[in-house]
């Protein structure tokens, strides 16, 4: 699962790529208590890398769908 944090005044979006493990609705309440607490938004990649962003700064969060649920082809939507 792929989580894209559009930050303050940069014209890039971070891309943190979660892996198949993550639970989906976990990592939204994760995220919404991190942001409604402020501080530090920790997330910790596929990889087990640990990426940091400071919660003042976040513009906004995408959260994309567990890759188990895209679709590729005519048929999908």
């Amino acid at each position: 699962m792929e989580v894209r944090i559009g930050i303050v005044q940069t014209p890039k979006e971070l891309e943190v790529d979660l892996g198949e493990g993550a639970d989906r609705d976990t990592v939204l309440k994760d995220i919404e208590a991190s942001l409604e607490r402020g501080g530090v938004l920790w997330l910790t990649d596929r990889r087990g890398r640990r990426v940091a962003i400071p919660t003042t700064q976040v513009a906004y969060v995408e959260v994309g769908a567990p890759s188990n649920e895209r679709r590729v082809g005519f048929g999908a939507p």
